[in-house]
């Protein structure tokens, strides 16, 4: 079998460090949304166990059948989003909402049109619909010091040193030291953190407009323009001529199993693709696929002991989660700000857009999210698409008219 002769212990370490890095920042946002929508530890536990699932799944089946380092996760921005519905939402219907974008982005796979999809949106927009949702998690890191000063100064000193000592393992060595500094200075207790298999919980879906338009359409474009995007530029970056066909397809499928038991859509990673693709996890690239593979059995262990990880971050202070939260989600704040930013041919609706979804607006029981898009779609074409008559057909009936 190939993939016992091509077997390695960097390819392996770097598809558990993107594990570590995965549950060191991103599912501190599933917290959050868990949080907001009240719901217990045993549904908590089987919101992991799924989201882990898909993952595994996902990221092992592509990884040996492409023989390239597929990484794959579950929707972070998708997850952000959440916080700001629930809990006016119920989790039936998110679990409907989960459904529905699962269908519309196996459609987009299964077709091939998923390149044409993503020149159709104007890139700024996108960018900065993201960078709203985004936004307000990184005001909560600052809103923590009211409640608990000391461990907010701590844990963003921390995020700044080690981002510029060692950015890779950043967000690993946040989460330690973050831990220490709750147990230290806010008392938290992990006496009760023991081994806990997981316990899935079906949820019978519930379909509604309003979180059709509310969540799962914005959830389709965040997983379109946050990850997969992003994700197939890292993959293409390191040499791999890979079609989306196949990565949106499968991950859809996954995401249409593990919506009944809690999980939001597996998508391809962005953040974390790039330690399985680079030199450090193998010199010849054809032999990366390997940390694929170990990402997705790692991502294995980490579904089997999903009430473990639950155990752990229920223990912490709700103030512990935000700050992470917020931290980890800065360099992706930055980039969505950035790329709004450089496209200056409709900065102004891409600012409106960003406006209207960062203020967590809620208009005739609609998102901010959707909002958002709307009326900076709205904006585009009324401030940035040609006036009829100003294109190159205009253009020659002037020159008759001076001749």
């Amino acid at each position: 079998m190939r993939l016992n002769k091509d077997w390695s212990i960097p390819a392996v370490t770097a598809g558990f460090v993107a594990v570590l890095v995965s549950y060191s920042g991103p599912l501190a946002i599933f917290f959050q949304a868990a949080q907001s929508a009240e719901i217990s530890a045993a549904m908590m536990t089987s919101w992991v166990w799924a989201i882990s699932l898909g993952a595994a799944v996902s990221g092992i089946a592509l990884s040996l059948w492409l023989k390239v380092p597929v990484v794959t996760a579950w929707s972070a921005p998708g997850t952000a989003l959440l916080v700001t519905l629930f809990p006016g939402l119920s989790l039936a219907e998110a679990v409907g909402a989960y459904l529905t974008a699962a269908a519309v982005i196996f459609v987009i796979g299964i077709t091939g049109s998923f390149d044409r999809i993503i020149q159709a949106i104007p890139p700024g927009i996108a960018s900065a619909m993201m960078a709203g949702i985004l936004f307000q998690f990184g005001v909560g890191v600052f809103v923590s010091l009211e409640s608990v000063p000391a461990l907010a100064i701590g844990m963003i000193l921390a995020y700044l040193v080690f981002k510029r000592l060692t950015p890779r393992y950043s967000l690993v060595l946040l989460l330690i030291v973050g831990v220490v500094l709750a147990v230290v200075l806010e008392g938290a207790s992990l006496e009760g953190v023991s081994v806990q298999l997981a316990q899935p919980q079906f949820i019978r879906p519930e379909w509604t407009w309003n979180a059709t338009l509310s969540l799962a359409v914005p959830l389709v474009l965040v997983s379109l323009t946050g990850q997969f995007l992003p994700g197939m530029a890292i993959l293409r970056s390191a040499g791999y001529n890979t079609p989306a066909k196949p990565i949106v397809t499968v991950t859809s499928l996954t995401s249409f199993v593990t919506a009944f038991f809690g999980g939001i859509t597996t998508v391809i990673a962005a953040i974390t693709a790039a330690i399985c693709t680079s030199k450090e996890a193998h010199e010849d690239p054809d032999k990366r696929y390997v940390a694929g593979v170990a990402n997705g059995v790692f991502y294995l262990v980490g579904a089997t002991f999903a009430g473990t990880i639950v155990l752990l971050f229920t223990s912490l202070p709700g103030d512990f989660v935000t700050v992470l939260a917020g931290l980890a989600l800065i360099g992706a704040i930055t980039s969505n700000l950035s790329a709004f930013a450089a496209h200056k041919d409709h900065m102004e609706a891409s600012v409106i857009t960003f406006i209207a979804t960062a203020s967590g607006m809620s208009f005739l029981g609609l998102g901010s999210a959707f909002c958002g898009v709307v009326v900076g779609a709205l904006a585009y074409a009324l401030l940035h698409r040609p006036l009829p008559g100003s294109g190159p057909r205009s253009a020659r009936a002037k020159a008759r008219e001076s001749s």
